[in-house]
């Protein structure tokens, strides 16, 4: 009998909200509800998500393509604040069309003194910022926002870009109460339509009859409408681009056909091999990798010293990256091209890495520059020109092997890409244009080694040392994390991290990019013993131990995403003091998972008065599929619980 009152409540609480989603008509009802009724965890919601996009014709320009939008955003907490600021983005270009965005409008809703208050979004709350050479955003900023209020905005976007349809989103972080989306286009225009995701909405199509002049054409309407979509959050780790699993509909080009009205009739790329040929034969592409006079004379000069391939690799490798800074902007297609961005050492990912090629082609090495969809992307899932958002270098040799170079990041060596490029496999484009997949994902571990050795005072503290590596992209990772730091703040961190306090902190090879970083610390501790009833109790990893599982749904759809395989040892040597003896230790465990995937060996063991301990965690793929999942977990599970069992010391 509860569940039935449960349930009419929730259906009276979502029934009596107005359903009135016209702009500006927001009820007290929907600023008063206190809680999302399907998803009472929801911070936020939207109560009404409005798209329609479609073309429109004029003499002069030619068919453009407008996007209206209107969003009805309820905020139920503190937390749900972020979706009172929206960013637009749009193609701004200092040279070409550009789009535009028009009619800006927006309000906030509010209960203020029992009543219904509303707040107008102001000219001031409207900022329009330039990202790059190519984008800009008008960034919104909603006025009057505390808990419970709802926020409504509306804008257009007008693209002379009209073969390009944004992704139509069913899902979002937060769940969406009503959806409606239209995409209309002329029948001149045909797309493939693919949707994406693990949650679908029934496509509706239809059609209605349009002129232009004296010729008469049928324009296709697809419709999308939806009710109460759940949210899909990136509440787990390990998730490249939570977007790739959140459900939508892709549109991309497939022919135009003007012969009708006196134009032309084309097809688009619609495989993976036609896309590359078609970005290679770019002027901001391929024509770039052609230029070579302007780093003549600095080639000259490297090449003077290095002989071997793996020297000229090397070195021009390095040279790149102190010559040419990568200016944050990413794009398969250079933006300022190769020279100028050469004479002012800064560039865009395609500038930077162009430049990389050429210069090793002309070095007589086999290199080609490699197509890559960043992890902001996604991962495609049919061949599409926005497939690839990112460039990077290959240099290939007779026996099939080959050297994978990215000179955007100032700490990456040959074959350890920054992370922001591993995603699947990339596609190498060779000099007459043919392409073929490589894979992105290093052979190397990324790994982390410890060497912990301590000894229990007399007093019950802990007192010793820490020697850490950190190798292949961790060592990277480690670099770019922390080398901008003072060494004053990477001490707190440290101490506030682990319970401990530090006596002695060194850092080598920071800037060796051949070697390994290792971090040394010495330090003590009055918080990683405990004592109860006359008994110790000791970690045997201390503050290297994992409390915590990280995985903690029932079922996952997407995979676990380590961006490269990896492994974390850990030695940790415990001196026991005078006095005390060992009642008990933690016994091993040896475990894996299917597949040889990943594998935990833990092991305690007591030599004379010290107790060793080795931990060894391994995953030999950079990806586990869903499939996996609850052996992941379960493996986990087992991994915390081992690691969580203590040292037993007593009194002789």
């Amino acid at each position: 009998m509860k569940k039935i009152i449960f349930a009419l409540s929730i259906c009276i609480a979502t029934c009596t909200v107005a359903q009135d989603y016209k702009f500006g008509k927001v009820s007290e009802e929907e600023v008063s509800e206190k809680f999302y009724p399907l998803d009472s965890t929801a911070d936020a919601a939207y109560l009404y998500k409005y798209r329609r996009t479609y073309m429109d014709y004029s003499q002069n320009v030619g068919f453009q393509l407008i996007t209206d939008v209107h969003h009805r955003i309820k905020i139920y907490t503190k937390e749900g604040f972020d979706y009172a600021t929206k960013s637009i983005f749009f193609y701004d270009p200092d040279k070409g069309s550009s789009e535009s965005v028009k009619g800006i409008k927006g309000y906030t809703f509010y209960i203020e003194n029992g009543k219904l208050e509303s707040e107008k979004l102001s000219k001031d709350g409207i900022f329009k910022e330039e990202l790059n050479d190519f984008n800009s955003s008008y960034k919104i900023t909603m006025p009057k926002i505390g808990e419970g209020c709802v926020i409504e905005f509306k804008y257009t976007i007008v693209s002379p870009y009209e073969k390009y349809i944004e992704d139509v989103e069913f899902q979002k972080a937060i769940p969406i109460k009503k959806l409606e989306c239209k995409i209309e286009y002329a029948e001149f225009y045909v797309f493939n339509k693919t949707s994406k995701g693990f949650h679908t909405v029934p496509m509706k199509t239809d059609s209605r009859s349009n002129i232009i002049g004296s010729t008469s054409f049928r324009t296709n309407i697809f419709s999308f409408d939806d009710e109460n979509i759940p949210a899909l959050k990136n509440n787990e780790p390990y998730v490249a681009n939570i977007n790739n699993y959140r459900g939508g509909m892709k549109f991309e080009i497939s022919q135009t056909n003007f012969l009708a009205i006196g134009g032309e009739f084309k097809n688009y790329a619609t495989s993976w091999e036609n896309i590359s040929k078609e970005i290679f034969k770019s002027q901001s592409f391929g024509e770039e990798l052609e230029k070579t006079s302007y780093f003549k004379d600095d080639l000259e000069k490297i090449l003077a010293v290095a002989k071997t391939d793996d020297d000229k690799i090397n070195a021009i490798f390095q040279f790149v990256k102190k010559k040419v800074k990568w200016n944050g902007s990413y794009g398969k297609y250079t933006s300022k091209g190769v020279r100028t961005a050469y004479k002012e050492n800064a560039g865009n990912v395609a500038d930077v890495n162009l430049i990389l090629t050429s210069m090793l082609r002309e070095a007589g090495l086999n290199a080609d520059p490699v197509l890559v969809s960043s992890r902001g992307n996604g991962v495609p899932l049919f061949p599409t020109n926005k497939g690839f958002d990112y460039v990077i270098s290959v240099v290939k040799f007779p026996d099939n092997s080959y050297v994978l170079l990215d000179a955007t990041e100032e700490y990456s060596v040959p074959n350890i890409l920054p992370v922001r490029a591993l995603n699947w496999d990339g596609r190498i484009v060779t000099k007459d244009g043919d392409s073929d997949w490589v894979k992105l994902s290093s052979t190397n571990h990324a790994t982390e080694e410890n060497m912990v050795i301590v000894k229990v005072t007399d007093d019950l503290a802990l007192e010793g040392f820490i020697r850490t590596k950190y190798d292949n992209l961790n060592a990277l990772n480690f670099r770019r994390n922390n080398n901008h730091l003072k060494e004053e703040v990477l001490i707190t961190k440290y101490e506030e991290n682990n319970k401990i306090e530090i006596d002695e902190f060194k850092i080598a090879n920071e800037e060796d990019l051949d070697l390994p970083v290792t971090r040394s610390v010495k330090f003590t501790s009055e918080d990683l013993v405990e004592t109860i009833n006359n008994k110790v109790y000791i970690e045997p990893l201390l503050f290297l131990t994992q409390h915590n599982n990280p995985f903690k749904l029932e079922d996952r759809k997407f995979p676990v995403d380590f961006a490269t395989a990896w492994k974390d040892i850990t030695r940790a040597s415990i001196e026991i003091p005078a006095g005390y003896k060992i009642e008990s230790l933690p016994e091993a465990l040896a475990i894996g998972l299917p597949d040889n995937i990943g594998v935990f060996k833990y092991q305690v063991q007591e030599l004379g008065n010290k107790i060793k301990t080795v931990s060894v965690l391994e995953f030999n793929s950079p990806m586990i599929p869903p499939q996996y999942y609850a052996f992941l977990k379960d493996f986990y599970g087992k991994l915390v619980a081992k690691q969580s069992e203590k040292i037993v010391l007593v009194k002789i």
